[in-house]
């Protein structure tokens, strides 16, 4: 065989002898550069037209903010889209649904762009919503309305599960899942509100349980003064104990006296001074002063104190006198670390146990 006819031979086929590699075709192909170690090509990866995809009519988000909207058009001119979007393949109908990434989408259009990056996944149908549940869950940039919604339907999906499966089905906590429920009750103002981001889903905790009027006159409060969580559940507690009737003019009466006339063991506890707040709060309960009393309660709320157990009691007391016991002389004299609290707890003692001694 002459010296051209055997450089015809396959390199695969090339005999393997001492000091010789044997490759495989595929082998020329391969990307051997340190750039592509640990890294393969996805097949599912394309640059599709944007009129050959539409949204998904049943996915959870409801609401897009116009404004980031057309900032994120903005940064599309400029930028392109930096993540791809995920689609699936309608083949009956010979188009692209999005699974994830709808507002780039949106936004490419509005740039005026002509095609967008995007990964094609067939995912069933069972499992559409939880990965969409899912990825808004997870990144929190679905609102509270929205979410509720979704699991709702969600729960439908599964054959009306039990609300403990939705929660693992989407990776939350139960307590979590009936906090994102609890928006449901809420009037539609409130519920608009939170969609358009002027209301937390913390602040409107305030607004369940009261009555319409009152619901209303709060939520305007929180939104026109931008009110903390905190401050909120103050004044629905203030409104609570003063048993005020579900009139406007009677509201707005009791609003103002209860945002004039802040409550200084709520402030301190608000401000994380807990044990001060309370010890103060005990103190002057211990007077027989009713409102005095009901300040104690609303402080002890914002604090998280547990309900009165005798036996915990009792282990409190022998955990701390276990640790006086163990404490320097120098941290009990004033100017000490620990005399400050102490001398608080020694005041509110003194003061409760002269009352009901």
């Amino acid at each position: 065989m002459s010296s051209a006819a055997a450089d015809l031979t396959p390199v695969a086929q090339l005999p393997v002898g001492k000091g010789r590699r044997r490759f495989t075709v595929d082998a020329l192909f391969t990307d051997h550069r340190p750039q592509a170690v640990g890294v393969s090509d996805l097949p599912t990866a394309k640059e599709i037209r944007l009129d050959r995809i539409e949204p998904d009519p049943d996915q959870p988000r409801r609401t897009f903010d116009p404004v980031k909207l057309a900032e994120l058009a903005e940064s599309i001119r400029l930028e392109g889209v930096l993540q791809p979007i995920a689609v699936r393949y309608d083949d009956a109908r010979d188009i692209y649904v999005v699974l994830h990434g709808e507002r780039r989408w949106r936004a490419s259009r509005a740039a005026g762009q002509e095609t967008i990056a995007a990964i094609v996944r067939e995912v069933p149908e069972e499992r559409r919503l939880i990965q969409q549940l899912m990825e808004n869950i997870v990144r929190d940039d679905l609102n509270a309305v929205d979410r509720a919604a979704a699991l709702r339907a969600l729960k439908t999906q599964l054959d009306d599960a039990p609300w403990e499966q939705v929660a693992e089905a989407v990776g939350i906590r139960r307590s979590r899942l009936f906090q994102l429920l609890g928006t449901e009750k809420l009037p539609d103002a409130a519920r608009e509100d939170i969609r358009a981001g002027r209301l937390s889903e913390k602040q409107s905790r305030a607004l369940q349980g009261l009555p319409p009027h009152q619901q209303e006159a709060l939520r305007a409060a929180i939104v026109e003064g931008d009110l903390p969580a905190e401050e909120g559940m103050r004044l629905a507690r203030g409104l609570r104990a003063a048993q005020v009737p579900d009139d406007p003019d009677a509201i707005a009466v009791a609003l103002a006296s209860l945002r004039a006339i802040p409550d200084p063991a709520l402030d301190r506890a608000a401000h994380g001074d807990d044990a001060s707040a309370l010890l103060a709060a005990i103190a002057t309960a211990a007077s027989g002063d009713r409102a005095a009393a009901s300040a104690l309660s609303r402080a002890a709320d914002l604090a998280g104190a547990p309900v009165y157990d005798p036996d915990r009691l009792r282990a409190e007391v022998l955990a701390l006198a276990r640790s006086l016991a163990r404490a320097p002389e120098s941290d009990l004299r004033p100017g000490g670390s620990g005399h400050a609290p102490l001398a608080a707890l020694c005041g509110t003692l003194d003061a409760v146990l002269t009352r009901r001694g």
